[in-house]
């Protein structure tokens, strides 16, 4: 516990010397505080204040260049910040009739980790993912690793989870479940990794050993280890570990008012309580994308505390983006 507290206080030292410009100054921290205590943390409390009249003002873009595919979940760790992300090699073909209780068939792709800076220029690439299982979801770091999934490109299917060194860029497989996990965290006042279906309908909880080699319920049949999601405004595309059993999530939903109409995009943030599977805070994001008119949170996000409030990183849109920067007093 020792070493992974100055693990926390070296990254949180070194976060400081992000160079955003002078607009995003005052950073607090790589990672939420929480991940060092399991108090109930600043971060938590900071966007429990929000509502949904808070004003979020854009204080930053950065252009990434580098091919960014379908991104999925990031994290930021010191000067630089980590991207799940899915390159679609042939998308998934729906069958006019379910097949083998599938949907569709599983598509061709390649799972990737990118690491770039705060410039926007890619640092490393790591594969993950096998065979049909190459669609990271949301992904998180508790301090040491961060914590990723590749599961088949449609519901009810497969998944792998493994945790990643971030300085070495190495991963580790742990084990495999039978259903889409679609983002995952790991609840460092339980050694728990918390995970979400596909479009978020269901809450998985697997608990590691103490080495964190694996988990005690990589055999428990999903039926019994499942938790059924009860909000249903908007399915959740990423995840940060807040402290105290408590779960940020973002992500979207589209809505239209006849089926032949433009889709509107609705994006917004919850605090879940782990225990119970129920939000105790939401608001919406009423952020969209500058180029493609997708909700902020339609992909990836990170929050972080600031002298005065909470920084949030967007990425909404896939292939040539840019990673917006916004902040709410």
């Amino acid at each position: 516990m020792d070493s992974r507290r100055n693990f926390l206080r070296n990254t949180l030292t070194s976060a400081g010397a992000v160079g955003l410009g002078q607009a995003l100054s005052g950073c607090g921290g790589g990672i939420s505080s929480a991940n060092a205590q399991e108090a109930p943390s600043l971060l938590s409390t900071r966007l429990k204040s929000f509502t949904g009249g808070t004003v979020w003002k854009k204080v930053g873009e950065i252009k990434l260049n580098f091919m960014a595919y379908h991104p999925q979940g990031m994290v930021r760790i010191g000067d630089s910040f980590y991207l799940s992300t899915v390159e679609i090699i042939q998308k998934p073909v729906k069958y006019p009739q379910p097949i083998d209780g599938y949907d569709r068939d599983t598509g061709v792709g390649k799972g990737h980790l990118l690491k770039f800076d705060a410039s926007g220029k890619l640092l490393a690439d790591l594969q993950i993912g096998e065979g049909s299982m190459y669609h990271p979801g949301g992904i998180d770091f508790d301090g040491r690793y961060i914590w990723a999934t590749t599961a088949e490109y449609r519901p009810n299917s497969q998944s792998l989870i493994y945790k990643v060194d971030p300085f070495t860029m190495q991963a580790t497989k742990l084990f495999s479940y039978q259903d889409h996990i679609g983002g995952i965290s790991r609840n460092t006042g339980t050694n728990a990794l918390h995970g979400v279906s596909w479009g978020s309908r269901r809450f998985y909880r697997f608990a590691l050993n103490d080495a964190q080699t694996t988990s005690l319920d990589a055999a428990v049949p999903p039926a019994d280890l499942r938790k059924i999601n009860h909000e249903f405004y908007i399915d959740y595309q990423d995840n940060q570990y807040l402290g105290n059993n408590e779960m940020l999530l973002t992500g979207l939903n589209e809505y239209r008012i006849r089926s032949t109409d433009p889709a509107f995009a609705l994006g917004g943030l919850e605090i879940v309580n782990l225990e119970t599977g129920y939000a105790i805070h939401q608001i919406p994001i009423k952020l969209w994308s500058p180029v493609t008119g997708r909700a902020m949170t339609n992909n990836p996000t990170w929050f972080e505390l600031t002298e005065t409030g909470v920084r949030g990183y967007f990425i909404p849109d896939d292939d040539d983006v840019s990673m917006y920067v916004y902040e709410a007093a």
